[in-house]
């Protein structure tokens, strides 16, 4: 599949989806996309961006949401004509996938609502990608019917997105063994790390994190061979208006990436066929 620049499936090697949870200030938005865009390509990965105009799941009621639909889309296409990137953003209501299909690239289902056919159907219906995260309620064959409802419009350019499992209170769980039962389905499959190590709801009012994981499990997905990583990154996740507890610190990232991609390197060529 191949979305503006950037291949991801078919073989291509590791690509990042990127940028912070939510779209804090269109200065923050900006300055993280130019970072992001310049470790990316020393690094020789290639990005999608992403930043989210609205929160509508965050866990209470007075957390911070974002600017909305028309601010957040007028920021998201700006950053996509400063800087050629890719953008990928949260749907989360079939009325918002066409002015978002209008700025984004690729439409993201979020994981509670994977099973809401009515906004599947619509996501695919806009013929951009869409990526579709795993719900935490859900087991990696089921997510066959999210896609099928997306597919079932014509547009077949859906990702799958593993984010964990539920196990227990506040906690989840990323089984591996999904990533290759959700690539037999016949889509790229990503692993978000970010929300693999989320507490849901874990600080009371907000969500907890365990970051320490975060390499761990990057480093777990791109050797059973996943197609991308989903990364929420921050300057500084302590300050960060939304999921700071399991963001990446930027200035992680460089480091990381260079080992992906070494182990990224190593998977391919033993899963390249002999000539």
């Amino acid at each position: 599949m191949r979305i503006d620049d950037v291949d991801i499936g078919d073989g291509a090697p590791f690509c990042l989806i990127a940028g912070p949870c939510v779209i804090e200030s269109e200065e923050h938005a900006f300055n993280l996309a130019r970072r992001l865009a310049t470790i990316t390509r020393e690094q020789g990965v290639p990005l999608i961006f992403k930043a989210s105009y609205d929160k509508a799941n965050r866990t209470s009621l007075s957390s911070f949401r974002g600017p909305g639909l028309r601010e957040g889309l007028r920021i998201l296409g700006e950053i996509k004509r400063a800087t050629g990137l890719p953008v990928l953003t949260d749907v989360h209501e079939p009325a918002h996938v066409a002015p978002v299909a209008e700025v984004c690239d690729v439409l993201q289902i979020p994981a509670f609502l994977s099973r809401q056919t009515d906004l599947l159907v619509e996501a695919g219906r806009s013929g951009r990608a869409v990526n579709i995260k795993k719900g935490q309620f859900l087991y990696p064959w089921d997510i066959r019917h999210a896609a099928e409802k997306v597919a079932s419009t014509g547009n077949r350019q859906v990702i799958l997105t593993e984010r964990g499992v539920s196990f227990g209170y506040h906690n989840l769980v990323v089984d591996m063994r999904s990533l290759v039962i959700m690539r037999e389905l016949g889509f790229p499959v990503v692993l978000d790390v970010t929300h693999g190590v989320q507490l849901p709801g874990g600080a009371g009012t907000a969500s907890s994190g365990q970051p320490q994981f975060i390499e761990p499990l990057a480093r777990a997905g791109i050797a059973v061979g996943a197609d991308g990583i989903f990364l929420e990154v921050h300057e500084q996740p302590e300050c960060a208006l939304s999921d700071g507890p399991n963001a990446l610190r930027l200035d992680l990232l460089p480091g990381l990436l260079a080992r992906l991609r070494q182990i990224d390197a190593l998977v391919r060529a033993w899963m390249k066929p002999p000539a």
